[in-house]
């Protein structure tokens, strides 16, 4: 009876096809033209793709558990779970550059030219993840004053297309928080008990600086008030929103996160928190990136035809998806000035089976 086979480690993971994907266009190792610094740049961005992968796999389940008619609770968990794991992936991007930049910008020049027209802009499976995560191509910065997936072979463009036409996380989250059935309930409506907590709160202070100030003091004081009740307006207007989410999602994830406490609403909580994290991981990630390229690069054109760092800066922010939760927080109100819930209301929110209550 034969006996196990010690290369079933190395056919599992497929390590004859990944480990002889690596050939360097500058030449061949121990040639004269051949630069040593190219092997490190090709196992990074080889890496990159890796975990690219494994990002859209999380993500496609993501989206299939909240495209469903009616979010079923018991999704909320592996939700979370593949959310946090998105994170720690991009966590590991960010600190893969470390490595990267022990390859000196003179190493880089060595065998830039044989990179020819090849660019990591040109990652399919990157402008995959940021449709999926919500990022619109009206939205988006154009790429030598053209479509960023002109250049893209036929196959590329159908696959991004697609992309775009199916379902997209910051939508099903617009559409999941827009079902939130605590922020109206009997005669309690959240919007109305905020705004009157709002405005009981900016009387207060008005009151408080006309008792204590005077003259240019109480001027300033009192124009700084009025700016923000024209702040917190600004989330009422339902006319002419600045907002991407629609108004009951905002006024949901608003209310979710000044109740997250509420047990029905930990774990909602936490997926928001998750949802920006993600945001601004990839943020920090862009940065990063853009960071090393300038210090690699200068102010050269980058490879493929972008401007290199300069395109990337602006793409830190014009690419950012999730904004409007991040915003949120300019209309938290102090937790003293915060409206109770009605009491039936929170007895909906908590977890009080067995308990005779």
């Amino acid at each position: 009876m034969a006996g196990p086979s010690w290369d079933r480690y190395g056919e599992y993971l497929g390590l004859e096809k990944i480990l002889t994907a690596q050939t360097p266009w500058s030449g061949t190792p121990g040639k004269a033209d051949f630069a040593h610094e190219e092997m490190l740049f090709i196992v990074f961005h080889q890496t990159y793709e890796l975990w690219f992968k494994q990002t859209l796999f999380e993500l496609d389940d993501i989206l299939a558990r909240f495209s469903r008619p009616v979010l079923d609770d018991r999704d909320i968990q592996p939700i979370v779970a593949r959310m946090g794991r998105i994170t720690e992936i991009l966590k590991i991007l960010e600190r893969q550059i470390d490595i990267l930049e022990t390859m000196t910008p003179q190493d880089f020049i060595d065998f830039r030219d044989s990179l020819k027209t090849a660019s990591g802009f040109q990652s399919l499976q990157f402008r995959l993840i940021e449709t999926r995560l919500g990022l619109k191509r009206e939205d988006r910065m154009q790429f030598n004053h053209g479509s960023y997936d002109r250049d893209y072979a036929d196959a590329s463009r159908k696959a991004i297309h697609a992309a775009e036409e199916g379902p997209n996380l910051h939508d099903l989250i617009d559409s999941w928080l827009a079902r939130t059935p605590f922020i109206a309930d009997g005669d309690y409506t959240f919007w109305e008990s905020y705004r009157a907590a709002v405005h009981v709160m900016l009387d207060e202070k008005e009151k408080t600086a006309r008792q204590a100030l005077d003259g240019d003091a109480l001027g300033r004081e009192l124009e700084a008030i009025t700016r923000g009740r024209q702040k917190f307006e600004n989330i009422f207007d339902t006319k002419d929103r600045v907002w991407r989410l629609s108004p009951r999602a905002l006024q949901a994830a608003l209310f979710i996160t000044i109740y997250r406490t509420e047990p029905m609403l930990q774990g909602p909580a936490t997926l928001l928190n998750l949802v920006m994290d993600i945001d601004s991981l990839l943020a920090r990630w862009r940065y990063r990136h853009a960071l090393m390229v300038q210090r690699m690069m200068g102010l050269s054109a980058g490879t493929g035809g972008s401007s290199g760092y300069s395109y990337l800066m602006q793409t830190l922010e014009k690419h950012r998806i999730f904004t409007d939760l991040f915003s949120l927080s300019t209309y938290l109100i102090p937790a003293s000035a915060r409206p109770p819930l009605p009491d039936s209301l929170s007895a909906k929110m908590g977890y009080r089976s067995g308990t005779g209550r």
